[in-house]
């Protein structure tokens, strides 16, 4: 019986990044804790903006229809408007609408979602429950101490004032951008510093909705000489936020952000001096580019705000802090359950930092070219990237990937998607099992190899060399026409992910190419078995026994689907670092 004082995961922060970490840990049926000091989810609507990719894992772990419920409100709106007051005219559209039709479908299993972190956050904790998280609001991580074997952990309850401790194989701080846990470790951060400062108003307004009109944007910069900000609608009929420009550099106090001045400010703004505006709550925020030196200490890992600082343009800051957890979650379940090496978490900072620092690029470049109100850019923007690119187009270079290109940008300067190893693995839609799906919906649980061949050599080599590692897998053969696992109509799989009808292509379980073969080699088990030792850091030898005991393959609570591929006792003992 598991001591209830050890579990092997523990997350500090509650927000979009822990309670996704949750669910993704959830889905892979790795027990875990989360703490969070406030009482509740966010009442702040912010935080909108949830991408492609984002999605794309968000369906994947069931969770798209209930957030599109959610986000039904403001499912009509799209777009950034940039203009001087509302009633100055028509304005300039700066983005592109993401339409959830073609190209975004060509290359996409879900489309973008507008869901305010106050309407995420809620559908994300009643999963993350389903899926047996153990998540704890009102309670906060006193202290921490990492020893060889796990990390003791010191909670308390806000409310009764009650300490306990709680031990750990792996902490995962996801606590924000002041983070005390990042503090703690003495990790360091590089980038810019403050860009800019903002306070963010929601209020309510009967009668602005009348001088916005048809025009139903996600965001609207207001960059009027009278008075600049950001208008952003919560419900399109009486509820709204505001961004007001703060600048400290010129004295300003938050107290300076009167109901009554911040009334003026958003009459101004929106060129209508008699709109009514009833301030409900004010709220500073900074926009910065930071991102952590480094993302591991020991069994201590950083994700989310906590790892990086983005500013808000491209909403790329909580995409890549909820992409941060999902790249964790299989890494520290494969270690946990024996079939992967401590290595494996090593590649954790080597393949989302990278991504944090180019992102974090393009979103000052965006920044710049958007003339966001209150930024002034010290630098040429560029032309820059598009946001669809850069949303999906990042590629990993590590050990967990065979046959990356060394010298290829982590985002390119355009969308091609190829099966190249490091990268995101192709869409395509297939027919399994009478159902329609994409071939993102099958990476989650275990690694996964397509084949060309149903009757070659790739499948049985493929499950010899994962059952003598006792490594997940299951291997699919793909083609054209009901003969093949994954029927692609006609769609060419091949040409998509860059190999011949032969070829083959290994995916790892976050739907990243961990290597590729164009054609059949003269021992595809044995090359199978090289990859994956590589990947998951794994030496010939024993597996260790794990101090904390995690639940095996078959404890799954409700909602958790098990590998498709039962696991035999490995013989191999994950290689340290």
């Amino acid at each position: 019986m598991r001591d209830k004082d050890m579990v092997p995961v523990v997350i500090v922060g509650g927000s979009l990044v822990g309670l996704s970490a949750s669910v993704f840990l959830g889905r892979l049926g790795t027990a875990h804790r989360v703490v969070e000091r406030r009482a509740a989810t966010s009442e702040h609507p912010r935080g909108r903006g949830n991408n492609m990719r984002t999605m794309e894992l968000f369906r994947t772990a069931g969770l798209e229809p209930d957030i599109r419920r959610a986000a039904a409100t403001l499912s009509g709106n799209h777009g950034i408007l940039q203009t001087d007051t509302l009633s100055a005219g028509r304005g300039t559209w700066l983005s592109a609408r993401l339409t959830g039709r073609a190209p975004e479908t060509e290359v996409c299993s879900a489309a973008r979602c507008a869901c305010s972190q106050n309407d995420l956050e809620p559908v994300l904790l009643a999963h993350a429950r389903e899926l047996g998280g153990d998540v704890r609001f009102g309670t906060e991580l006193v202290s921490f101490t990492e020893r060889r074997d796990g990390v003791t952990c010191v909670l308390r309850e806000r409310e009764s004032g009650r300490t306990y401790p709680v031990r750990t194989a792996y902490l995962l701080a996801a606590d924000g951008p002041r983070s005390p846990v990042r503090e703690r470790l003495g990790i360091g951060r590089s980038g810019r510093g403050d860009l800019f400062h903002n306070v963010s108003v929601t209020f309510r307004s009967k009668r602005l909705r009348e001088a916005v009109g048809d025009r139903r944007f996600l965001v609207c910069y207001l960059n009027g000489t009278e008075g600049e900000g950001v208008l952003l609608p919560v419900d399109n009929e009486e509820a709204w936020v505001f961004h007001v420009p703060w600048f400290p550099e010129r004295g300003q106090t938050l107290e300076h952000f009167t109901d009554t001045r911040i009334a003026s400010h958003i009459r101004a703004a929106v060129g209508v001096r008699d709109v009514d505006v009833e301030v409900t709550a004010r709220a500073p925020w900074h926009a910065a580019d930071r991102v952590a030196d480094r993302y591991r200490r020991g069994r201590v890992f950083l994700a989310g705000d906590s790892a990086h600082e983005m500013p808000p343009t491209g909403a790329f800051g909580s995409n890549t802090g909820i992409q941060d957890a999902h790249n964790l979650a299989w890494k520290i379940t494969a270690v946990l359950r024996g079939w992967a090496g401590e290595g494996l978490l090593d590649t954790y900072e080597s393949e989302r930092r990278p991504v944090a620092l180019a992102t974090s690029a393009r979103a000052i470049e965006q920044a710049a070219r958007e003339q966001h109100p209150g930024y002034t850019p010290t630098q040429d923007p560029g032309r820059g990237t598009d946001l669809m690119t850069v949303a999906l187009g990042y590629r990993y270079r590590s050990t967990a990937v065979s046959g990356a290109d060394a010298g290829a940008p982590v985002i390119p300067a355009s969308l091609r998607l190829r099966a190249d190893p490091g990268t995101r693995a192709p869409h395509m839609p297939v027919v399994h099992d009478g159902v329609a799906k994409s071939t993102i919906d099958l990476y989650e649980r275990c690694f996964v190899l397509l084949c060309g061949l149903p009757d070659g050599p790739w499948p049985p080599a493929a499950h010899r060399a994962a059952a003598g590692l006792g490594v997940p897998l299951t291997a699919y053969s793909i083609g054209s026409g009901p003969g093949f696992d994954l029927d692609t109509g006609t769609g060419d799989w091949a040409a998509a992910h860059g190999v011949t009808p032969r070829g083959a292509v290994l995916v790892r379980p976050d739907g990243f190419v961990a290597w590729r073969s164009g054609d059949v080699p003269t021992r595809p088990e044995a090359e199978l078995t090289r990859v994956l030792e590589g990947v998951l850091s794994l030496e010939p030898a024993r597996q260790p026994l794990d101090p904390f005991d995690p639940p095996t393959q078959t404890d799954h609570p409700q909602g958790v689907l098990p590998c498709p591929t039962p696991l035999r006792p490995p013989s191999c003992r994950p290689r340290t670092t």
